[in-house]
């Protein structure tokens, strides 16, 4: 049997570098878009190939996921006036893109397709909610794993996640004040983010003494339920430096990576450690980095303890230091490595991770869209004053890390470089 020391990590196979993300785009965060999600997805779309100074012919692989909630690609295709070579369009939500990414490399490697546009698009507020109300709150039949869980009322995310936080406390002393932080901070990064749907700067306090969901989560311990559409596209990174922008070039991908019996992930291994555990023993060997080499984190917060939970395991802190980490200015904008500089899903939008991963590659171009005035060559001028309304670029990005979350049995990775 191979063992992780016999794994020779620089190996071509890996592809560390040989594949970037050259275009990314992104409607308006909004509740009620009064659109259909064809629309947000081919503005999404659009934008992504504008901003990669592509044309509609130069796309050629295309793939999108989804709940049943969206617009199959062949629609939008035909929209913007692409022919696929190659498409898929995949179920599944917050552990999907990093998974997607990792298949569009796949895809073109095998030689499949050349240039491939990954899209989400959804009305997550205005028609199927991820906590079980809209569409997805209809009488459905029991079947499968909701045997196991409905009859225990595990219907919404929260109800399904919140045990593992709930365990989280009792292992290690991890407390509500301490994942509030996480909100407290993500809403400092989204004042000074014109797209965030929350701008307004919270405290730890008003997160505590918001209403509570489910035991220990509180209202503002939640994300942001908003419509959007988002997209980005992968190319391989020689092609990619002849785009429009500096691409971020990826250096290792992890997708959809399982706890033991990730259908009922409680019934093995400590309820308290997630699916980063194990994904991280393929993410850095094949990035050739640690987690002490990242500048920036987009770390999946459709929970304030989501984001501590997998910052932890993936190793950026000591295993039961998360809710330390999280709480004492390291995340901050400012402090040793900013997460979610956008808002995150607390605060700017709810994409299921694909908009951390637009924020990421903007970190790398050194070019996030704040309000700091721009120069006569339309280039911003950054202040690296991060006081509400301010700046929100980091000083120096050279590597960032996403951290996808499906479940806490269940998550994917990336690490990306500056070109």
């Amino acid at each position: 049997m191979t063992q992780k020391k016999d794994i020779d990590a620089t190996s071509n196979k890996f592809l560390r570098g040989k594949y970037a993300i050259a275009g990314i785009g992104e409607t308006s965060y909004v509740r009620g878009s009064g659109r259909t999600t064809k629309a947000l997805g081919t503005e999404a779309v659009r934008k992504a190939m504008q901003d990669a100074g592509l044309k509609p012919g130069d796309v050629d692989g295309m793939l999108s996921y989804s709940f049943n909630d969206s617009t199959f690609t062949p629609n939008i295709a035909g929209e913007l006036g692409i022919r696929p070579n190659f498409y898929m369009d995949v179920y599944g939500g917050g552990s999907s893109i990093e998974a997607l990414i990792g298949i569009a490399m796949g895809v073109i490697e095998a030689g499949m397709c050349n240039t491939v546009a990954i899209f989400r698009a959804m009305n997550g507020y205005s028609q199927v909610r991820i906590g079980g109300t809209g569409d997805r709150g209809a009488v459905r039949p029991l079947n499968g794993g909701s045997l196991f869980s409905r009859g225990y009322g595990l219907i919404s995310a929260g109800q399904m996640f919140c045990q593992s936080f709930m365990r989280h406390m009792y292992d290690y002393g991890t407390t509500p004040e301490q994942v509030a932080a996480v909100k407290a901070i993500h809403s400092e990064h989204a004042s000074n983010n014109p797209k965030a749907y929350y701008q307004k700067r919270v405290s730890v306090d008003d997160v505590l003494s918001s209403r509570m969901i489910v035991k220990p989560l509180h209202l503002l311990d939640c994300c942001v339920e908003t419509d959007n559409g988002t997209a980005l596209i992968v190319t391989p990174t020689d092609r990619a430096r002849d785009c429009k922008h500096s691409p971020a070039v990826i250096q290792s991908v992890v997708g959809r990576c399982c706890k033991p019996r990730p259908d009922m992930h409680y019934q093995s291994g400590p309820i308290s450690t997630v699916a980063g555990h194990y994904a991280k023993d393929i993410l850095w060997p094949n990035a050739g980095v640690g987690p002490e080499d990242i500048d920036v984190t987009g770390s999946y917060d459709a929970f304030t303890f989501t984001s501590m939970m997998q910052l932890e395991d993936y190793g950026f802190c000591k295993k039961g230091d998360g809710g330390a980490y999280v709480s004492d200015g390291t995340i901050r904008l400012g402090g040793k490595r900013p997460n979610n500089t956008s808002g995150g899903h607390l605060c700017e939008g709810y994409t299921h991770g694909i908009n951390m991963v637009i924020e990421n590659v903007r970190q790398l171009r050194g070019d996030v869209d704040d309000s700091c005035p721009m120069d006569s060559d339309g280039k911003r001028v950054h202040s690296f004053d991060y006081s509400e309304g301010g700046c929100r670029q980091v000083r120096d990005v050279e590597l960032t890390a996403n951290l996808g979350w499906g479940t806490p049995g269940l998550g994917s990775a990336m690490v990306m470089a500056k070109n």
